[in-house]
Protein backbone atom coordinates (compact mmCIF):
# COMPACT_ATOMS: atom_id res chain seq x y z
CA UNK A 1 0.00 0.00 0.00
CA UNK A 2 2.77 2.38 0.62
CA UNK A 3 4.66 1.85 -2.28
CA UNK A 4 1.17 2.84 -4.16
CA UNK A 5 0.89 5.76 -2.19
CA UNK A 6 4.44 6.83 -2.99
CA UNK A 7 3.36 6.53 -6.76
CA UNK A 8 0.38 8.25 -6.43
CA UNK A 9 2.13 11.41 -4.83
CA UNK A 10 4.55 10.89 -7.77
CA UNK A 11 1.42 11.26 -9.84
CA UNK A 12 0.29 14.04 -8.63
CA UNK A 13 3.78 16.11 -8.04
CA UNK A 14 4.58 15.84 -11.27
CA UNK A 15 1.62 16.98 -12.59
CA UNK A 16 1.18 19.64 -9.94
CA UNK A 17 5.08 20.63 -11.49
CA UNK A 18 4.13 20.86 -15.14
CA UNK A 19 0.99 23.40 -14.13
CA UNK A 20 3.24 25.42 -11.75
CA UNK A 21 6.38 25.84 -14.48
CA UNK A 22 3.64 26.72 -17.44
CA UNK A 23 1.87 29.43 -15.08
CA UNK A 24 5.81 30.66 -14.14
CA UNK A 25 6.11 31.08 -17.79
CA UNK A 26 2.90 33.51 -17.68
CA UNK A 27 3.67 35.41 -14.68
CA UNK A 28 6.52 35.54 -12.07
CA UNK A 29 7.23 32.38 -9.80
CA UNK A 30 6.87 34.44 -6.51
CA UNK A 31 3.53 35.45 -7.83
CA UNK A 32 2.63 32.04 -9.26
CA UNK A 33 3.79 30.34 -5.82
CA UNK A 34 2.29 32.10 -3.39
CA UNK A 35 -1.19 31.41 -5.42
CA UNK A 36 -0.65 27.96 -5.40
CA UNK A 37 -0.09 27.91 -1.80
CA UNK A 38 -2.85 29.38 -1.22
CA UNK A 39 -5.24 26.64 -2.82
CA UNK A 40 -2.56 24.38 -0.96
CA UNK A 41 -4.24 25.61 2.24
CA UNK A 42 -7.20 24.76 0.95
CA UNK A 43 -6.29 21.41 0.68
CA UNK A 44 -4.80 21.18 3.58
CA UNK A 45 -8.03 22.18 5.10
CA UNK A 46 -10.32 19.54 3.28
CA UNK A 47 -7.31 16.95 4.35
CA UNK A 48 -7.70 17.83 8.24
CA UNK A 49 -11.40 17.58 7.89
CA UNK A 50 -11.63 14.18 6.58
CA UNK A 51 -7.74 12.71 8.33
CA UNK A 52 -7.74 14.79 11.65
CA UNK A 53 -6.05 12.12 14.13
CA UNK A 54 -5.78 12.43 17.55
CA UNK A 55 -5.92 16.42 16.86
CA UNK A 56 -2.57 18.90 16.41
CA UNK A 57 0.24 18.56 19.01
CA UNK A 58 3.11 20.88 19.67
CA UNK A 59 5.79 18.19 17.94
CA UNK A 60 3.09 17.61 15.18
CA UNK A 61 2.53 21.37 14.32
CA UNK A 62 6.57 21.66 14.63
CA UNK A 63 7.65 19.78 12.32
CA UNK A 64 4.70 20.91 9.92
CA UNK A 65 6.05 24.30 10.48
CA UNK A 66 9.52 23.12 9.19
CA UNK A 67 8.24 21.30 6.85
CA UNK A 68 6.28 24.69 5.40
CA UNK A 69 9.84 26.58 4.78
CA UNK A 70 11.07 23.48 3.03
CA UNK A 71 7.70 24.31 0.52
CA UNK A 72 8.42 27.77 0.49
CA UNK A 73 11.96 27.80 -0.43
CA UNK A 74 11.35 24.79 -2.61
CA UNK A 75 8.78 25.63 -4.88
CA UNK A 76 9.72 28.95 -5.52
CA UNK A 77 13.16 27.87 -6.70
CA UNK A 78 11.58 24.97 -8.80
CA UNK A 79 9.23 27.45 -10.52
CA UNK A 80 11.71 29.89 -11.34
CA UNK A 81 13.77 27.44 -12.86
CA UNK A 82 10.82 25.96 -14.76
CA UNK A 83 10.34 29.11 -16.02
CA UNK A 84 13.57 29.70 -17.45
CA UNK A 85 15.09 26.26 -18.51
CA UNK A 86 14.20 22.72 -19.44
CA UNK A 87 11.63 21.07 -17.67
CA UNK A 88 12.68 18.21 -17.97
CA UNK A 89 16.30 19.29 -16.58
CA UNK A 90 15.03 21.24 -14.06
CA UNK A 91 12.68 19.03 -12.64
CA UNK A 92 15.02 16.00 -12.56
CA UNK A 93 17.70 17.89 -10.97
CA UNK A 94 15.68 18.42 -8.16
CA UNK A 95 14.42 15.20 -7.92
CA UNK A 96 17.98 13.83 -6.84
CA UNK A 97 18.12 15.39 -3.84
CA UNK A 98 14.51 15.55 -3.02
CA UNK A 99 15.20 11.32 -2.93
CA UNK A 100 18.46 11.27 -1.39
CA UNK A 101 18.29 13.44 1.56
CA UNK A 102 15.10 11.60 2.97
CA UNK A 103 16.72 8.17 2.07
CA UNK A 104 20.07 9.31 3.47
CA UNK A 105 18.30 10.18 6.74
CA UNK A 106 16.37 6.95 6.82
CA UNK A 107 18.97 4.79 6.33
CA UNK A 108 21.21 6.37 8.99
CA UNK A 109 18.50 6.41 11.57
CA UNK A 110 18.37 2.99 11.40
CA UNK A 111 15.71 1.73 8.90
CA UNK A 112 15.49 -1.68 8.30
CA UNK A 113 15.26 -1.74 4.08
CA UNK A 114 15.29 -4.54 2.33
CA UNK A 115 18.18 -5.55 -0.80
CA UNK A 116 15.55 -5.30 -3.62
CA UNK A 117 14.61 -1.97 -2.31
CA UNK A 118 18.34 -0.44 -1.42
CA UNK A 119 19.41 -1.52 -4.90
CA UNK A 120 15.89 -0.31 -6.56
CA UNK A 121 16.45 3.24 -4.31
CA UNK A 122 20.28 3.61 -5.96
CA UNK A 123 18.52 2.53 -9.29
CA UNK A 124 16.14 5.53 -8.82
CA UNK A 125 18.73 7.69 -8.10
CA UNK A 126 20.87 6.91 -10.87
CA UNK A 127 17.97 7.48 -13.46
CA UNK A 128 16.89 10.57 -12.04
CA UNK A 129 20.56 11.92 -12.57
CA UNK A 130 20.64 10.58 -15.98
CA UNK A 131 17.09 12.80 -17.19
CA UNK A 132 19.07 15.95 -16.13
CA UNK A 133 21.48 15.42 -18.79
CA UNK A 134 21.84 17.17 -22.19
CA UNK A 135 22.95 15.63 -25.10
CA UNK A 136 25.85 17.69 -24.99
CA UNK A 137 26.25 15.77 -21.10
CA UNK A 138 26.69 18.96 -19.97
CA UNK A 139 23.87 21.70 -17.19
CA UNK A 140 24.03 24.68 -18.44
CA UNK A 141 23.35 28.05 -16.02
CA UNK A 142 20.08 28.35 -18.69
CA UNK A 143 18.87 25.24 -18.06
CA UNK A 144 17.81 25.84 -14.39
CA UNK A 145 20.15 23.44 -12.81
CA UNK A 146 21.30 25.42 -10.06
CA UNK A 147 17.70 26.53 -9.21
CA UNK A 148 16.82 23.03 -9.47
CA UNK A 149 19.33 21.71 -6.61
CA UNK A 150 18.21 24.44 -4.25
CA UNK A 151 14.80 22.87 -4.96
CA UNK A 152 15.69 19.44 -3.94
CA UNK A 153 17.35 20.61 -0.93
CA UNK A 154 14.53 22.31 -0.01
CA UNK A 155 12.21 19.25 -0.80
CA UNK A 156 14.40 16.81 1.09
CA UNK A 157 14.00 18.91 4.45
CA UNK A 158 10.10 18.91 3.79
CA UNK A 159 9.75 15.01 3.54
CA UNK A 160 12.22 14.27 6.32
CA UNK A 161 10.00 16.81 8.10
CA UNK A 162 6.57 15.21 7.78
CA UNK A 163 8.10 11.94 8.35
CA UNK A 164 9.50 13.02 11.39
CA UNK A 165 5.80 14.60 12.16
CA UNK A 166 4.10 11.29 11.41
CA UNK A 167 0.36 10.51 10.89
CA UNK A 168 -0.68 10.10 14.74
CA UNK A 169 -1.70 13.70 14.37
CA UNK A 170 -3.46 13.20 10.62
CA UNK A 171 -2.95 15.93 8.11
CA UNK A 172 -2.21 18.53 10.69
CA UNK A 173 1.13 18.63 10.40
CA UNK A 174 0.65 19.31 6.19
CA UNK A 175 -2.03 22.10 7.13
CA UNK A 176 0.62 24.12 9.41
CA UNK A 177 3.37 23.60 7.31
CA UNK A 178 1.13 24.92 4.18
CA UNK A 179 0.04 28.16 6.47
CA UNK A 180 3.57 28.90 7.31
CA UNK A 181 4.65 28.78 3.37
CA UNK A 182 1.75 31.06 2.58
CA UNK A 183 2.96 33.61 5.30
CA UNK A 184 6.34 33.40 4.06
CA UNK A 185 5.37 33.41 0.33
CA UNK A 186 3.24 36.11 0.37
CA UNK A 187 4.99 39.21 0.81
CA UNK A 188 7.05 38.76 -2.31
CA UNK A 189 3.83 37.95 -4.30
CA UNK A 190 2.68 41.04 -2.92
CA UNK A 191 5.81 43.37 -3.92
CA UNK A 192 5.65 41.60 -7.93
CA UNK A 193 1.38 42.68 -7.86
CA UNK A 194 2.77 46.17 -6.94
CA UNK A 195 4.97 46.42 -9.60
CA UNK A 196 2.40 45.40 -11.81
CA UNK A 197 2.47 41.71 -12.41
CA UNK A 198 -0.54 40.15 -14.04
CA UNK A 199 -1.36 37.18 -11.70
CA UNK A 200 -5.34 36.68 -13.82
CA UNK A 201 -3.01 34.74 -16.57
CA UNK A 202 -1.68 32.44 -14.24
CA UNK A 203 -4.50 31.63 -11.66
CA UNK A 204 -5.71 28.59 -13.24
CA UNK A 205 -2.29 26.69 -13.62
CA UNK A 206 -1.67 27.93 -9.90
CA UNK A 207 -4.47 26.40 -8.60
CA UNK A 208 -4.06 23.51 -9.96
CA UNK A 209 -0.82 23.01 -9.34
CA UNK A 210 -1.73 23.97 -5.60
CA UNK A 211 -4.39 21.46 -4.84
CA UNK A 212 -2.51 18.55 -6.40
CA UNK A 213 0.55 19.51 -4.41
CA UNK A 214 -1.32 19.64 -1.63
CA UNK A 215 -2.79 15.99 -2.17
CA UNK A 216 0.70 14.74 -3.29
CA UNK A 217 2.40 15.74 0.26
CA UNK A 218 -0.63 13.79 2.36
CA UNK A 219 0.04 10.84 0.09
CA UNK A 220 3.90 11.16 0.86
CA UNK A 221 3.07 11.84 4.78
CA UNK A 222 0.54 8.70 4.69
CA UNK A 223 3.11 6.58 2.58
CA UNK A 224 5.69 7.73 4.86
CA UNK A 225 3.58 6.34 7.92
CA UNK A 226 3.01 3.12 6.50
CA UNK A 227 6.10 1.86 5.05
CA UNK A 228 9.79 3.56 5.09
CA UNK A 229 10.91 6.90 4.72
CA UNK A 230 13.73 6.41 2.70
CA UNK A 231 11.63 4.14 0.34
CA UNK A 232 8.54 6.54 0.38
CA UNK A 233 10.68 9.12 -0.67
CA UNK A 234 12.15 7.85 -3.29
CA UNK A 235 9.12 6.91 -4.89
CA UNK A 236 7.69 10.42 -4.73
CA UNK A 237 10.80 11.57 -6.15
CA UNK A 238 9.91 9.98 -8.90
CA UNK A 239 7.53 13.13 -10.25
CA UNK A 240 10.17 14.20 -12.97
CA UNK A 241 8.77 10.89 -15.21
CA UNK A 242 5.42 12.60 -15.05
CA UNK A 243 6.69 15.85 -15.87
CA UNK A 244 9.13 15.10 -18.38
CA UNK A 245 6.23 13.27 -20.17
CA UNK A 246 3.80 16.23 -20.08
CA UNK A 247 6.40 18.61 -20.62
CA UNK A 248 7.12 16.67 -24.02
CA UNK A 249 3.53 16.15 -24.93
CA UNK A 250 2.21 19.61 -24.60
CA UNK A 251 5.52 21.67 -25.12
CA UNK A 252 7.50 19.30 -27.49
CA UNK A 253 10.76 18.64 -25.39
CA UNK A 254 12.72 16.38 -26.40
CA UNK A 255 14.57 13.32 -24.80
CA UNK A 256 18.25 12.27 -25.62
CA UNK A 257 19.25 8.63 -25.36
CA UNK A 258 20.43 9.52 -21.55
CA UNK A 259 17.46 10.47 -20.49
CA UNK A 260 15.86 7.67 -22.54
CA UNK A 261 17.92 5.18 -19.81
CA UNK A 262 17.24 7.40 -16.88
CA UNK A 263 13.27 6.11 -17.78
CA UNK A 264 14.09 2.61 -17.85
CA UNK A 265 16.71 2.84 -14.70
CA UNK A 266 13.64 4.68 -12.86
CA UNK A 267 10.80 2.23 -13.87
CA UNK A 268 13.31 -0.62 -12.73
CA UNK A 269 13.64 1.07 -9.75
CA UNK A 270 9.74 0.80 -9.04
CA UNK A 271 9.35 -3.18 -9.92
CA UNK A 272 12.51 -3.82 -7.12
CA UNK A 273 10.99 -1.31 -4.63
CA UNK A 274 7.76 -2.78 -5.18
CA UNK A 275 9.10 -6.19 -4.47
CA UNK A 276 10.97 -5.20 -1.68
Amino acid sequence: MATILGLLAALAYGTSDFSGGVGSRRSPPTVVTTLAQMFSVLAGLVAVSLYGGVGPTRASVGWGSLSGIGSAVGLLALYRGLSVGSMSVVATASAVLTAAIPAAVGLLSGEQVPLAAKVGMGAAVIGIASVTRQSDGKATERTGVGSGVVAGTAFGLLFVALARAGTRSGAWPLLSGQLVALVLLAPLAWRSVRRGANWRTAAGPSGAAGLLGGLATLLFLIAAGRGHLATAAVLSALYPAVTVALARIFLRERWTRTQAVGYLLAGAAIVLIGAG
